[in-house]
């Protein structure tokens, strides 16, 4: 499993998205230029991410108490997000596989490949650093 609970889910995402913003942020001139607002409804574990790119500066929110309406909704588990980050999973292919199921419009979620696509080259460490210590 990618994750054991949503603590460390939320927790890697925090770091993940942190990096980008300081040392990639041209990664999320795409959803800011769509002016997007994307719901990650993640299964296994259980958790929720809001990526709000509606203006400056980028806003994520995690956990489900939301404080706004996403454009898209997405269900994905969190081995697929996890696979994705990794690079070993495209975007495409998730949502044609259903490993990544939009709701809303679904053209809309091409505008998170430029994030995920900057996001691969940070998430390799990112992950292994949140691995479990056993």
């Amino acid at each position: 499993m990618a994750y054991q609970d949503e603590a460390q889910l939320y927790s890697c995402m925090q770091d993940l998205f942190g990096q980008v913003e300081s040392d990639l942020p041209q990664a999320t001139e795409s959803l800011i230029k769509a002016k997007l607002c994307i719901r990650f409804n993640v299964s296994d574990p259980e958790a929720m991410l809001l990526i709000n790119a509606k203006k400056r500066p980028l806003q994520i929110e995690y956990g489900r108490a939301n404080s706004y309406k996403p454009d898209l909704d997405v269900d994905l588990t969190g081995e697929a997000l996890h696979q994705i980050l990794l690079g070993h999973l495209s975007l495409t292919k998730a949502v044609g596989s259903k490993k990544v199921k939009p709701k809303g419009p679904i053209w809309k979620i091409m505008a998170l490949a430029d994030l995920f696509y900057h996001a691969q080259k940070i998430y390799p460490q990112i992950a292994d650093a949140c691995r479990p210590q056993s």
